[in-house]
Formats: C-alpha cells, sequence, structure tokens
C-alpha cells in the first residue's frame, strides 16, 4: 500500500466516534440515507426470500432493521454496527411484537457463525470499512443460498466538495484528503468476485442534493456522522480563511441560486454461491436482469 492509499484508508476509532457523536442527530439529516434505505428495501420486493436470520449490517439508528422485521416477522434480525451510540439510538425502533436484536461489532469481525445468515442488508456501510475485508467477512457468514443487497458510495459522491477544496489549495503537503475517497463499482465487483460471492449485479444511481450555503452541507455530514475519517485528515482545526476559500470556490458550481452536492450511489446484490448452481434452471426470481429490475422499480413507484 503507497502513501497515498494510506492517507485515505479509514480511521476506523475516528470513525466510530463520529457515528456515537452523530447517534442524536441523524434521523433529522439522513436525507438520502433514508430514501436508499426505501430503495433497498424495495428490491427485495423482486426475490422469493423466506429467511430464517436477517442481518441489518450497519444498522445505524435502526430503522432498516425495523422495516425488515415488519417484512419477514418470524425471522430473527439482528441490527449489526460498530457504534454504540447508533445502537442505543436504534432502541427507539424496537417495539415488543417487532423485537430486533442489537450487536455491536465491526463488519470486519462478525461474532457470527460461518453460513449462518440468510439475508444481510447494508446501507452506506461499505465506504467506512476495507473493502475486502468487509466483503470477506459477509461472504463468511452468509448461507450458501443466501442474498446479500447493499449500497455504498461511488467515487463522484461530493465532487463538487472535493473540486473547492482542491481549488481552495493547502497549507500542507500532507493535507491532501479533505474529503474521504470512494471506490469504483467495477472495483466493487471484482472484490465480490475474488471473496467468493455468486452472480453479483451492481448498478449505480446519482443523487444530487442542494443547498443556499455550503456551510449547511457541513452540517449535514456532521450530523450524519459521516465527516472525514481517512488517516490523513488534518487533524488540526481549519481556519477562517480556509474555509472561507474553500466557500468561494464552491460557488463555480451555484445553479438557479442552490449548491449541489452529488452523490453517487452503487447499489449491490449477490448470492452465496450454491444459490446460482443449484437453481440455475429457474427464472427471474433469482437472477432477475438489472434492466428489468430497474424497470420493475420504476413501475412500482409509478403506482
Amino acid at each position: 500500500m503507497n502513501d497515498e492509499s494510506i492517507a485515505y484508508s479509514v480511521d476506523k476509532r475516528w470513525s466510530r466516534r463520529s457515528f456515537d457523536r452523530a447517534s442524536a442527530t441523524y434521523d433529522t439529516a439522513a436525507v438520502l440515507q433514508t430514501e436508499v434505505r426505501n430503495v433497498l428495501l424495495q428490491r427485495l420486493d423482486l426475490t422469493d426470500l423466506s429467511p430464517v436470520v436477517v442481518v441489518d449490517a450497519g444498522a445505524g439508528t435502526g430503522h432498516a432493521a425495523h422495516a425488515l422485521k415488519r417484512r419477514y416477522p418470524n425471522a430473527h434480525v439482528l441490527a449489526v454496527d460498530s457504534s454504540l451510540g447508533m445502537l442505543n439510538a436504534a432502541r427507539r425502533q424496537r417495539s415488543w411484537f417487532r423485537p430486533f436484536a442489537r450487536v455491536c461489532a465491526d463488519v470486519e469481525r462478525l461474532p457470527l457463525a460461518d453460513g449462518s445468515v440468510d439475508l444481510i442488508v447494508s446501507n452506506f456501510m461499505l465506504q467506512w470499512s476495507n473493502l475486502d475485508a468487509a466483503l470477506g467477512e459477509l461472504r463468511r457468514v452468509l448461507a450458501a443460498r443466501g442474498f446479500l443487497s447493499f449500497a455504498t458510495l461511488g467515487p463522484d459522491t461530493l465532487r463538487e466538495l472535493r473540486a473547492a477544496w482542491a481549488r481552495a489549495g493547502s497549507p500542507h503537503p500532507d493535507y491532501h484528503t479533505r474529503v474521504s475517497r470512494f471506490l469504483d463499482m467495477h472495483d466493487i465487483g471484482d472484490a465480490m468476485v475474488r471473496v467468493g460471492f455468486a452472480a453479483p449485479v451492481l448498478d449505480v444511481e446519482r443523487y444530487t442534493l442542494t443547498y443556499t450555503e455550503v456551510r449547511h452541507l457541513a452540517q449535514d455530514l456532521k450530523a450524519v456522522g459521516a465527516r472525514n475519517a481517512t488517516i490523513g485528515r488534518p487533524k488540526g482545526l481549519t481556519g477562517p480563511r480556509r474555509f472561507a476559500a474553500m466557500q468561494s470556490a464552491y460557488e463555480a458550481f451555484r445553479i438557479d441560486g442552490r449548491l449541489p452536492a452529488t452523490y453517487e450511489v452503487i447499489f449491490g446484490q449477490a448470492w452465496g454461491p450454491a444459490a446460482a448452481a443449484s437453481r440455475a434452471d429457474e427464472t427471474a426470481d433469482l437472477s432477475i436482469s438489472l434492466d428489468e429490475l430497474k424497470r420493475q422499480l420504476r413501475k412500482r413507484r409509478r403506482e
């Protein structure tokens, strides 16, 4: 791993602290996360799953775990997150008739047996992990005919903010990581094959949030815990002149009085290897094409 790769790798302790602190504000600012979570849940409509054990990996404040328990009432649902603060907040989503378990664990070291999970759903978790380690662990715990569905962020995410910081310059040669770097869809697909997932399907959707001022974007990122957690981040406070220079540079992107913040969202799904082999002669419920999946989702939204 070269120096640049090390600089952009995630400081797991700092990331966990950021999410702990954001647990009280997350739901008020998680507009994109909510939209993407709903898309992930809609995609499950296109499968015929009857899972016994379900994992919400990177559960945050527990909304997906609650929805998964409602969808699969007889399943044992586990809300897994490395942030104890987020899991404490997730208690608000539990009820006596829709209980789910909360497990504080790093996705790269899950306290679960090999092949013990039938369904894994993960919304905006992989970008805070070592990709191969996280996918390898998800593959380890996934049953032979289990299903993985996730969303993560791609390289065009926050491209305006990244460009604005670059134009503002840097007072120190080591301060190169103002904005996290996110992996390309093809790299994620290669990693999925490398760790042993079967029939991976990936696609990309782009979302744009708009703001009147850059500081409102910064406030939203802090509120959901998505602060710069790279090892190469500046360790001191950003001075007012440097922040003002970034704000000025961001103005080049203003359209119709609003400042855009682009998010490239990568959706992925895959099966345990036995699923493709044992049911290769069956039709769409396991191997629906990407075009058909998008067509059906658009139809459901219109309805």
